[in-house]
């Protein structure tokens, strides 16, 4: 092993010293964001250990907090990270001696920061080998948390927490539990993963159904997540979309024949295609009947149309397949007043038939609404508001303040976006209820 190794040379962005704190604190809050996740997948990868690999991540960002704000911002952040991740593992494993298995893997870390140490030497891009292997490896994370040893929502909540880059808050809002509660979920999943063994790959094909449904969950949470960020001062946050269409596409060509793994590509690049018209340039809030349909994305309306057209020809309908029909209504209507709601409201209803959910039954209230029959909206949406779980779910409460505003009901309207906005903690999102409050 050896002493400790000099730090390689890397060359660093030079700005006056005032300007260091700033342009480190957004290059750092970057790099969590949009290579966070990238890294950790191949950081367990490498260490095996789940626990390991989270707390040498927050050892290499904590370094980059307390260094860069002083020496400057390395021309390839998630580079640095990596490398200083892989050595703050080390500094662990090192720490808990006596055990074989992580001599072993220390042995085998040393070799690979070496090897990237003298890669730094000749480039600025992301350490050959982790860079050749980010992609896979985030593929492969999300199946080992797929394991059906482990329970379905274990599985989802899991692999959305380390993919995703959510924190067990948003994870435990999107489950629509407490946070203690999706913290022992958590806790509970990786330690049957490391008593279990269970491999870290992708599964060989006979194996890729089993985990199919798992792995379809997670990557819509993921890309959920991305278009409506559960809090922060922003509605969207694009990298995650991206990085959930990017899967979208490694699954298809996984299974390339499969309809619901079609119909989720179709449904995430139709509903992506919007992106830039949902905040105007002030970054607020845009309603869909108020967007402006120039700015849609007509490339990704055009993949996601043909998507969908290969999974309704394999004659095998699902819920993402439904949902992507949906999609594409909006996506295709010339403009806002020819969007046929009816039809909308259609689909709603048979996709809660088959995947019976509050979630849907909010979204078919609203298609209702809109397709002219509030009153009937109204009747689906009174018996949620008595689940307790439902209690703080604020796209609820704002659907039935719509309804009671189309039906004449002010005053409860007022009531019920106060109940949204108290609920939302997303800044453009309450925003836009508070407008519509005051509309009322």
């Amino acid at each position: 092993m050896g002493g400790a190794r000099p730090q390689r040379a890397v060359r660093i962005h030079r700005d006056p010293p005032d300007a260091l704190a700033p342009r480190s604190d957004e290059a750092i809050s970057r790099a969590f964001r949009e290579e966070g996740p990238a890294i950790l997948a191949t950081l367990i990868r490498q260490v095996g250990d789940f626990t390991l690999a989270e707390d040498a991540l927050q050892d290499a960002f904590a370094a980059a907090v307390a260094t860069w704000p002083r020496d400057g911002v390395p021309n390839s952040p998630g580079a640095w990270i990596t490398t200083t991740a892989r050595r703050k593992a080390i500094d662990r494993l090192r720490r808990e001696r006596g055990l074989a298995d992580r001599i072993e893997r220390m042995a085998a870390l040393a070799a690979r920061d070496t090897a990237a140490g003298d890669a730094a030497q000749t480039t600025d891009d992301h350490d050959r080998d982790d860079g050749a292997h980010f992609a896979d490896d985030r593929l492969r994370l999300i199946f080992t948390c797929c394991h059906p040893a482990l329970a379905l929502d274990a599985r989802v909540a899991l692999t959305v927490k380390l993919l995703g880059g959510l924190t067990t808050a948003e994870v435990a809002r999107a489950f629509l539990v407490s946070e203690p509660t999706m913290y022992q979920r958590l806790t509970r999943a990786k330690r049957k993963i490391a008593a279990a063994r269970i491999p870290y790959r992708v599964p060989p094909p006979e194996l890729l159904a089993e985990r199919r449904d798992g792995v379809l969950a997670v990557v819509y949470l993921v890309f959920n997540e991305g278009y409506a960020a559960a809090s922060g001062d922003r509605l969207v946050r694009g990298e995650l979309c991206g990085e959930a269409i990017r899967l979208g596409r490694l699954l298809v060509n996984l299974l390339p024949r499969d309809p619901e793994v079609l119909g989720l590509l179709a449904l995430m690049l139709l509903q992506d295609a919007r992106r830039d018209a949902r905040v105007d340039a002030g970054g607020e809030y845009v309603a869909l009947d108020r967007q402006d349909r120039a700015l849609w994305d007509r490339g990704r309306i055009a993949e996601g149309t043909h998507a969908l057209d290969q999974a309704i020809a394999e004659r095998r309908p699902g819920p993402y397949q439904l949902q992507a029909a949906i999609a594409s209504l909006h996506a295709t209507a010339p403009n806002a007043g020819a969007t046929d709601w009816i039809e909308i409201a259609t689909l709603y209803a048979e996709l809660d038939r088959r995947s019976p959910s509050p979630v849907i039954r909010v979204n078919r209230a609203a298609a209702l609404a809109f397709a002219g029959a509030p009153e009937a909206g109204l009747e689906l949406v009174r018996p949620l508001l008595d689940d307790a779980r439902l209690s703080a779910y604020a796209p609820l409460h704002a659907a039935h303040a719509e309804l009671l505003r189309r039906t004449g009901a002010r005053d409860d309207a007022v009531a019920a976006y106060d109940r949204a906005i108290a609920a939302t903690a997303n800044a453009v999102e309450r925003a836009e209820l508070e407008r519509r409050r005051a509309a009322v």
